[in-house]
């Protein structure tokens, strides 16, 4: 059974200034490999429509592929916790963000996350009633990257920076456990971690969140035709797989043995 318990221990690592740490897994290895590692979140992205399926951007993953997902990666985590994104168009509604959220922890999710700040507060609050944990998203949103013309940074001018600390409060008050902050001006971010009691989780949004999220394909080179600017990747594992299929195609096609002649 989901509770909100599973998610209190953010809130004191908060207070006590203990950093806290996520990756994105999408299938039962990754996510066994980030779980006996120790990292304390592992996601379920909707990042996996262009790291795993190879679409353009979030808005083509659908909720099959989600739960698919989240469904793998369920069978491998014993002590992290488990959170899936719910894609766009499954929280249109209130009663349709709980339908989605029960669906994902039919399937091992322990808390979910969807994109959105004050505008998203009665389906934020209808699934934290529902009794499932909730992790906000805020700043930079994935999900409208096409309406927005790309990936741009939040917080630059008063009013965005206004409206950011407003999102966060308001995620806060519906009962989030965390809010992500996407590409946020770093001393934007700083100012939200000190106006909220819940954990800030930042990505491309500086050092001064209460923790850190990174799309793994990023991390460790997975993904090398595209690296975002604030990702200093920890391996090369795309070179890694190039040299092996090389060697193995050299080596197979170097072992064969020319036919006999009859």
């Amino acid at each position: 059974m989901v509770t909100q318990d599973s998610t209190e221990k953010f809130r004191g690592m908060k207070q006590r200034g203990e950093k806290i740490t996520a990756l994105t897994a999408y299938d039962y290895p990754t996510a066994r490999l980030l779980d006996e590692s120790g990292i304390d979140i592992i996601l379920v992205g909707d990042s996996l429509g262009m790291v795993v399926l190879g679409y353009q951007d979030t808005t083509r993953v659908t909720l099959e592929e989600m739960l698919h997902h989240t469904r793998a990666v369920a069978r491998s985590v014993k002590q992290a916790l488990l959170v899936a994104d719910m894609p766009i168009h499954t929280y249109e509604t209130p009663a349709q963000a709980v339908e989605t959220a029960k669906r994902f922890v039919d399937v091992g999710a322990q808390a979910v996350k969807l994109e959105g700040g004050v505008s998203h507060v009665e389906k934020i609050e209808a699934i934290t009633q529902a009794g499932i944990p909730f992790m906000a998203h805020i700043g930079m949103l994935p999900q409208h990257v096409r309406e927005e013309g790309g990936y741009k940074v939040k917080g630059r001018t008063h009013s965005e920076a206004e409206a950011l600390l407003s999102d966060a409060r308001a995620v806060e008050k519906a009962g989030a456990f965390s809010v992500v902050l996407e590409i946020v001006v770093a001393d934007i971010a700083k100012q939200i971690t000190h106006a909220v009691d819940i954990p800030t989780i930042g990505i491309g949004s500086g050092e001064h969140c209460d923790g850190q999220i990174l799309v793994t394909h990023d991390l460790i080179g997975l993904f090398p035709w595209f690296t975002p600017k604030f990702v200093s990747p920890q391996a090369r594992v795309a070179d890694e797989i190039r040299n092996a299929a090389r060697a193995f195609i050299e080596r197979t096609r170097g072992s064969g043995t020319a036919p006999s002649g009859g």
